[in-house]
């Protein structure tokens, strides 16, 4: 996610508590920050991806989500 939107989401907070959004500016809102969530998910996976585990005994694991 760029800048720009982050601005942007920014802006719609402090204005939505200041006066109030109109109807579109609140689904805009709500798009931007589905997309900025979507944005954490994605970065937070790939860092758990890479995530390794060393045990007590030396060896290393990789860390796997339950299930694979």
């Amino acid at each position: 996610m760029d800048q720009k939107k982050i601005k942007r989401i920014n802006e719609l907070a402090r204005k939505s508590k200041a006066e109030g959004l109109t109807d579109s500016e609140k689904k805009e809102q709500e798009q931007l920050r589905t997309e900025y969530r979507m944005a954490v998910i994605g970065n937070l996976k790939g860092e758990l991806k890479n995530v390794k585990i060393k045990n007590p005994d030396g060896t290393i694991v990789d860390l796997k989500p339950k299930g694979h």
